[in-house]
């Protein structure tokens, strides 16, 4: 059995920046990747959204690792030419009872730390967006796009300029925690069985099964909430994001841009109990509704199916949002194992903030 010091489970956007981050620390790494490419799952089927941070609740990991992360992550992709722009996004509310919620959100931001969010009146909002509909609204100047694909190429190529190697087609096949890190049997091309000191659980959607596998002590339920897109034919209606109010599982059918200037409106919230990434073209019947909230000139017939995405949840559908779960050997007791549970968004956002949280654990001892 071929003995490593760190391995880390999945090449999506926060094993990339994990791996990064270790590698940097002098570490020797190598990632594990089931697929043939970095960041096939969730990593790229989101909204590519730089998040500001008002949503979650104070004291949460999602709250603090979302406002340093926003922090890191302008910093990296100026620093590493990684294509982002921070366009602002308006929060909206439609009707004069949702103002309170408005309000709230707003507390929020602020106990959060989250720079330059405000309210703002109707009249500015049409000032600035003539199409927009809404009775008032935050403005959040913090919220951008980034590239995720050109940011996940950055990480890759710089852990592997500090020595990480990433093996693709490498799936997990069999496992188990001992004493001294665990040991995994690697399948794919070049079968291999492998100890490793320390062992990162990045896997996204297969989180939850990988911990289970390797007897890791209580990993949480997994559920899976797939989010789908449509796209705007035609001319964008708006230059900055527009978000309607949250519902109880996620931040609405909002509109977003993608570099190109192409908009696109979703996620829904569709629960499923296994990875299919097919769009239902019927599915965009319930978006026309939504979206005429806030901009009642959508026209019958200008949205097209584009393309979904799944969160890897740990609350059940109608349960109160979860917050990230970053376990390490002080949590579960299984020694120089650190295993991530429902990193959904903002993990985009905050993988540099979740890498500078791992290695500071694995420095500790976990």
């Amino acid at each position: 059995m071929e003995k490593v010091d760190c391995l880390v489970i999945g090449a999506g956007a926060v094993g990339l920046a994990i791996a990064r981050a270790l590698a940097l620390a002098g570490r020797e790494v190598i990632v594990l990747e089931r697929e043939n490419a970095i960041g096939t799952g969730v990593s790229s089927r989101n909204s590519e959204v730089i998040h500001a941070g008002m949503y979650y609740p104070r004291g949460s990991l999602k709250a603090g690792l979302c406002v340093r992360g926003n922090r890191l992550l302008r910093d990296y992709a100026q620093s590493h030419g990684v294509p982002f722009r921070m366009t602002g996004k308006l929060i909206v509310a439609t009707g004069t009872d949702d103002e309170a919620r408005l309000r709230a959100i707003l507390d929020a931001g602020h106990a959060n730390g989250v720079a330059g969010l405000h309210q703002i009146s109707a009249s500015a909002v049409r000032a600035m967006e003539p199409e927009l509909f809404c009775t008032a609204a935050l403005l959040s100047p913090d919220t951008g796009i980034v590239d995720s694909h050109a940011l996940m190429l950055s990480y890759q190529g710089e852990a592997e300029a500090h020595g990480a190697n990433i093996v693709f087609r490498a799936p997990l096949e069999a496992g188990r925690q001992v004493d001294d890190g665990a040991e995994i049997q690697v399948g794919g091309d070049d079968p291999i069985a492998l100890h490793a000191r320390t062992l990162v659980i990045a896997a996204g959607l297969s989180s939850c099964r990988v911990a289970t596998m390797l007897g890791i002590p209580d990993v949480p339920t997994p559920y899976f909430c797939k989010g789908n897109y449509f796209s705007l034919t035609g001319k964008s209606p708006f230059g900055r994001l527009v978000y309607p109010l949250p519902t109880k599982d996620g931040l609405g059918t909002h509109y977003t841009l993608d570099l190109a200037g192409r908009g696109r409106f979703g996620p829904d919230v569709e629960w499923i109990t296994q990875e299919n990434y097919t769009v239902d073209p019927r599915r965009g019947d319930s978006f026309y509704a939504a979206i005429r909230n806030y901009w009642p000139g959508l026209k019958d017939g200008a949205l097209e199916p584009s393309y979904c995405g799944i969160r890897p949840k740990i609350s059940a559908p109608g349960d109160t949002p979860g917050d990230f779960l970053i376990r390490g050997p002080r949590e579960h007791g299984a020694a120089g194992v650190v295993a991530l549970y429902g990193i959904e968004s903002p993990g985009l956002t905050a993988s540099l903030a979740i890498a500078e949280r791992v290695a500071a654990m694995l420095m500790a001892g976990g």
